[in-house]
């Protein structure tokens, strides 16, 4: 690939053309060739032996052809000339038939007339060089193929319709007024600087970019929890009802329900949503003391998903109470008294535990609301703007430091010149998260996460 540096580091010309199938691997219905680069047309009116160009952004019905002049395939030829494409480049995509024997034989075909195999990410990164997206844009789009639930996917549009890159350039644009006005401090030496114009600007710091970012980063786990989901383990002793509070969340007979006790001696798995969030919900052995060899690995494997996973439900049975004074009651995020439905009407749920009949479906409602609550969810905030990946997180985490070293160094008109120095370091972190600057490390981490086609 041979480019020019352009403003901001961005790369502004290419001058290869590169080729990838665009739909996911498999069998389906449709499948579709992109190419962007310079010689994308021309590359597919050889490919479809045309000697005019199609309409720009009209669906051509053409025929692809090998270098025997055997048809390939047919389908639709759509042709978006720079700089209004996705790339910014020329770009054409051939939507054909999804089978992947047509397709590879399309994409050889392209690759015979002169394109590049496309690398992992290339496509959008081209985008983000050629500015016709931030780099918070682009990983919109990893957002919005990962997106397991509606909620996740109406923030993963947020982030790639730049709603998230412009917050955070407008955080950019009142940093780089407080650094020009310190500036300006140490360019005119002879100049008093009133202590109000110093505590002025420590204030703006405070509340336009400290509280902001602060409320963000809080909110961080959560936004990341949409995306990456989170683990929810059931333990507790045998027989108290933990299988069938995994078939009742879950909708379905994923596990056995037996009044044997020991049935489940594994971990089973189910993937539901608890507001929005995908969570794996993980019924686990019955905790108690046994002989059996097969049964004390599941009680081992028990209590490890209960120290790992993101929340720890304890059930407990009504009827038996000598499951309510197991250890691991104390270290549960949540304990849960089962059977309420079997005790008398005088009877009273132990301090500390969520009363519920699972039998009955009694108190799942607040169960969840509870369980989404310790996720981080706070159902109030519904259309607040998330971070939602761990790279955001970092680079705002960085911000924050460097602003709060900056602040008592602005107190003093000696030291306003290493305050300047924290206020870049603030800046150029927050620059990260929208791509500017000289960051390729940071690209190639951020495109080796895309698939080949985007």
């Amino acid at each position: 690939m041979v480019c020019t540096e352009g403003e901001a580091g961005h790369l502004s010309v290419m001058t290869t053309t590169i080729a990838a199938i665009a739909t996911a691997a498999g069998r389906g219905g449709i499948g579709v060739i992109r190419l962007s680069g310079p010689d994308s047309l021309n590359i597919a009116m050889r490919l479809c032996q045309r000697h005019e160009a199609p309409p720009v952004r009209h669906a051509t019905l053409v025929k692809a052809f090998d270098e025997a002049d055997s048809v390939l395939d047919e389908g639709l030829l759509l042709w978006f000339p720079a700089p209004a494409s996705f790339t910014g480049e020329d770009v054409v995509e051939f939507q054909g038939h999804g089978s992947q024997v047509i397709l590879q034989a399309i994409l050889q075909r392209c690759f015979a007339l002169g394109a590049q195999p496309a690398k992992a990410g290339e496509f959008s990164r081209r985008a983000v060089s050629n500015g016709r997206m931030d780099l918070s844009q682009a990983e919109g789009i990893i957002a919005c193929i990962d997106a397991a639930t509606e909620r996740a996917a109406r923030q993963a549009q947020r982030h790639l319709s730049g709603e998230f890159g412009r917050m955070i350039q407008q955080y950019m644009q009142q940093l780089l007024g407080v650094i020009a006005h310190v500036e300006a401090c140490l360019d005119f030496p002879e100049e008093d600087i009133p202590e109000l114009f110093l505590d002025e600007l420590r204030q703006q710091i405070e509340q336009t970019l400290l509280i902001p970012l602060e409320a963000m980063l809080q909110r961080a786990g959560f936004g990341e929890r949409l995306f990456q989901g989170a683990t929810v383990a059931i333990i507790g002793a045998p027989n108290v009802g933990k299988s069938s509070l995994l078939n009742a969340l879950g909708g379905r007979e994923r596990a056995i329900v037996s009044d044997q006790a020991g049935t489940t001696r594994d971990v089973l798995e189910l993937d539901f949503e608890v507001h929005g969030i995908p969570v794996r919900l993980l019924d686990t052995a019955g905790i108690r003391e046994t002989d059996d060899v097969i049964e004390q690995a599941g009680v081992a494997r028990a209590r490890a998903q209960a120290a790992t996973a993101d929340v720890c439900l304890f059930v407990a049975d009504a009827t038996q109470p000598a499951s309510w004074t197991m250890a691991e009651v104390e270290t549960a995020d949540i304990r849960l008294m089962n059977k309420i439905d079997l005790m008398p009407d005088d009877w009273r749920i132990p301090a500390g535990f969520l009363g519920i009949s699972v039998s009955r479906g009694y108190g799942l409602d607040g169960l969840l609301q509870i369980m989404a609550q310790h996720l981080g969810d706070e159902l109030e905030s519904e259309e607040t703007l998330l971070i939602t990946r761990a790279r955001h997180r970092d680079a705002i985490e960085r911000t924050l430091q460097a602003l709060r070293q900056a602040l008592p160094l602005m107190q003093d008109e000696a030291s306003l010149d290493l305050s300047t120095l924290q206020l870049r370091r603030a800046h150029a972190a927050l620059a990260e998260i929208v791509g500017f600057g000289n960051i390729d490390d940071i690209l190639d981490r951020v495109f080796s996460e895309f698939c080949i086609g985007k």
